[in-house]
């Protein structure tokens, strides 16, 4: 019974020991705020993504958007018919509103070409397509994502974040030559902070992989506006009736009365022997004229009447003229 009674505090000894030791080891408990809110945070990085500033071209380039696919792993499967690249889709969907919204170019229909042509076959009518200035193809090289964070006792934070880059390549239609190559990255993050079982809630976030996607394309569209803004735009002379000039392009490729232009003989084209290639020499200045009034309603049918400022065109035909913007 003595052995009985020395055995208990000297147990109650040792368990106090423990427990005092376990005390002296656990972490403070650290007190984390979220600086903003989940709502917040989405907000901003919206915001940023609106303000992107895009150059701003004179006038708007016709423009093609061929095929842009997935080329990574995410959201592919075994399970896929011939239509079934939906990031794929995604990607040139948001492309193609991407460079209508940038108040720069005419964007023309070409990845879903084949419906276009099945229900002018429908209806009987003929599916007139038109020249662009560049056909632009590509792909979707990186996409992926990321969790980092720390917890403590009983706080933890944990940050979501979506990377992507589409890589795009301007291609001339009449030869397939590659005639230049761009690229854009972009990057979106949530962070989701909890403590003590308070606080935002760390659940899979994939609006950021759509707001990763628009930041690449926003930068790819830059790049591919810069290099649009080196090359002089076209047009040329419709018709010259009664001594009245009317040239190609209206009021939706932001042509404006006043606007002046040069009038150039279009060079000869010549075939190289080095590359191979049609080559077109540069064409010589004639004259420059004015823009005085436009006509049309639509980007299919409007035009300009000009006016002759310097030169003279009388003796040559429509066909021999190019209209060019003056660098």
């Amino acid at each position: 019974m003595k052995i009985q009674s020395l055995a208990t505090p000297v147990a109650l000894a040792c368990c106090a020991l423990v427990f005092a030791g376990c005390a002296s080891q656990s972490p403070p408990v650290e007190k984390k705020e979220s600086s903003y809110s989940l709502e917040e945070q989405r907000q901003a990085q919206q915001q940023a993504l609106e303000q992107t500033q895009t150059q701003q071209l004179n006038l708007k380039r016709k423009v093609a958007l061929g095929r842009v696919s997935n080329e990574t792993l995410h959201g592919k499967s075994l399970l896929r018919d011939n239509h079934d690249d939906v990031l794929g889709k995604q990607v040139t969907d948001m492309l193609s509103k991407a460079l209508t919204e940038s108040g720069n170019f005419l964007v023309f229909e070409r990845p879903d070409i084949a419906r276009l042509q099945d229900e002018a076959a429908l209806t009987g009518q003929e599916l007139n397509l038109v020249g662009v200035d560049a056909l632009l193809l590509g792909s979707l090289t990186e996409f992926g994502r990321r969790t980092t964070g720390e917890s403590g006792f009983l706080s933890s934070s944990k940050k979501q974040t979506a990377y992507a880059k589409v890589d795009l390549r301007l291609v001339d239609a009449t030869t397939a030559q590659v005639s230049a190559a761009f690229s854009g990255a972009g990057e979106a993050s949530i962070e989701n902070v909890n403590v003590a079982g308070f606080g935002s809630k760390a659940d899979y976030d994939a609006a950021i992989n759509d707001r990763a996607i628009s930041i690449a394309i926003a930068e790819a569209v830059n790049e591919f506006t810069q290099l649009l803004a080196s090359t002089p735009w076209q047009s040329n002379i419709l018709a010259i009736e009664d001594g009245v000039i009317f040239m190609g392009g209206g009021k939706s490729q932001g042509v404006k009365p006043g606007m002046e232009f040069d009038v150039l003989l279009r060079g000869k084209t010549v075939k190289s022997a080095q590359t191979g290639f049609n080559i077109q020499l540069p064409g010589k200045k004639i004259a420059r004229v004015k823009v005085v009034s436009m006509f049309g309603s639509t980007e299919a049918d409007e035009g300009s009447v000009v006016e002759i400022l310097s030169g003279n065109i009388s003796q040559y035909k429509p066909s021999q003229l190019v209209i060019q913007e003056s660098k």
